[in-house]
């Protein structure tokens, strides 16, 4: 490719931005085919019926996934170490004095 033909490329291109921002058009939205809701003061916003059921789901799944990896692999949320045995612990670990002493 010859270095001409480059430069004439960026030409036409830097053309077209240009163009697209001359200050006498407005800008064209591409904000997609969706329904628009405008924000309301202290009221909740009103909720496709898309946008519900797109809710569920990833909450669901994402309950799903949680007691999934709760009850086949357990050791991940309580450790990966054994539980000790309350019942062999001695006063003395526990913080609790002697008897004899007041």
């Amino acid at each position: 490719m010859s270095p001409l033909r480059a430069f004439g490329g960026a030409l036409r291109s830097g053309a077209r931005l240009l163009q697209a921002r001359s200050p006498g058009k407005a800008p064209k939205r591409r904000a997609g085919g969706e329904v628009h809701i405008e924000p309301r003061y202290r009221q909740y916003p009103q909720l496709t019926k898309n946008q519900v059921i797109r809710a569920e789901f990833l909450s669901g799944f994402m309950w799903f996934w949680i007691f999934w990896h709760l009850w086949h692999d357990p050791d991940a949320v309580f450790g990966h170490f054994p539980y000790p045995d309350p019942s062999k612990w001695t006063d003395e670990e526990l913080g609790i004095p002697p008897i004899d002493e007041e």
